[in-house]
């Protein structure tokens, strides 16, 4: 199923999918769509986060083509034409003495692309609050922090600081914190969930709804006014196989409605697209979800606008 997926795009042909994708957020009535969770890193860096998924590694276990493999400049286009209005550079370390210099990557990359919301990132190191702090002055709006990938506990004392700095900024944190595709060390609510009781106000995004821990994910939402929950790969045909959601947790989405995030994981996908939407449009939540989810949520959330409709 993945190499079908892979090979979609061709078959259905560019300017046929971005026909698709426009026309989806045209019908609700939406000036385009906000994606939270895309990513854009320096090409040695991307290059060897594409070998391992053509390596099927271990975080993964299963085929995984990438989609929309071409250079920056072309992926870049392609998220334009669909009618992105805004998007992230969902960029992270696997070890220390890497977060700052990708910070300056990313600080430059937002410099020459407007539509990019500022994004960087951070590692368990005792320089990590100075380089956010500095990260900070220099316009980052978003973070990113990769619990299973960089294999350190987020409770961690040298990042006490940080996770205290982004609270009283009102900064967000993407966080792949739940366990999927793979379980980590210190994945699943438990440790994150520790640093949202020492910093209760932080702006917490949860990736990919938390899989597989949706049902624990939810209640953390519900629990705290300040958690969000981005859609990252849920409910596609290449997760419902690996981590369903629950049908009969469909109704908690409706209960957070204003804070959950569209987020797709561009260009590192093995589908179209054009197939995560349609999968957000398959859970029969109604258009004011969708609007919700798919625009007026992040634009709120990162001062966009409009959100009226």
């Amino acid at each position: 199923m993945t190499a079908d997926h892979g090979r979609a795009v061709g078959k259905l042909g560019k300017e046929a999918e971005t026909e698709h994708v426009v026309a989806f957020w045209q019908r609700l009535g939406l000036p385009g769509l906000i994606d939270v969770h895309t990513h854009f890193m320096p090409e040695n860096v991307l290059a060897k986060v594409w070998a391992y998924f053509d390596a099927a590694g271990p975080l993964i276990g299963r085929e995984w083509g990438i989609t929309y493999r071409e250079d920056e400049a072309e992926r870049l286009a392609v998220l334009r034409g669909f009618g992105v209005r805004a998007f992230t550079a969902m960029l992270y370390p696997h070890k220390a003495g890497m977060a700052e210099w990708l910070n300056g990557w990313a600080a430059d990359f937002a410099a020459r692309t407007p539509d990019c919301l500022h994004t960087a990132t951070f590692f368990p190191e005792p320089q990590a609050r100075r380089y956010v702090t500095e990260a900070i002055e220099a316009g980052a709006r978003v973070f990113k922090a990769h619990l299973q990938v960089g294999g350190y506990d987020p409770t961690d004392p040298l990042l006490d600081g940080v996770w205290g700095l982004l609270a009283e900024r009102g900064i967000p944190v993407v966080t792949h914190c739940g366990s999927g595709p793979a379980p980590g060390k210190h994945t699943g609510p438990g440790p994150i969930g520790e640093v949202l009781a020492r910093h209760p106000t932080l702006p917490l995004i949860v990736a990919h709804l938390g899989l597989p821990d949706y049902a624990e994910f939810l209640d953390l939402a519900s629990a705290r006014p300040r958690v969000y929950l981005d859609t990252t790969m849920a409910f596609t045909d290449f997760t419902e196989e690996l981590a369903p959601f629950p049908v009969e947790l469909r109704p908690r989405l409706l209960d957070l409605q204003d804070r959950i995030l569209l987020g797709t994981d561009y260009p590192n996908i093995p589908y179209p697209y054009r197939h995560a939407l349609d999968s957000l449009a398959g859970l029969d939540l109604g258009d004011a979800w969708l609007r919700a989810v798919c625009h007026h949520n992040a634009a709120r959330l990162f001062g966009l606008g409009p959100v009226a409709g």
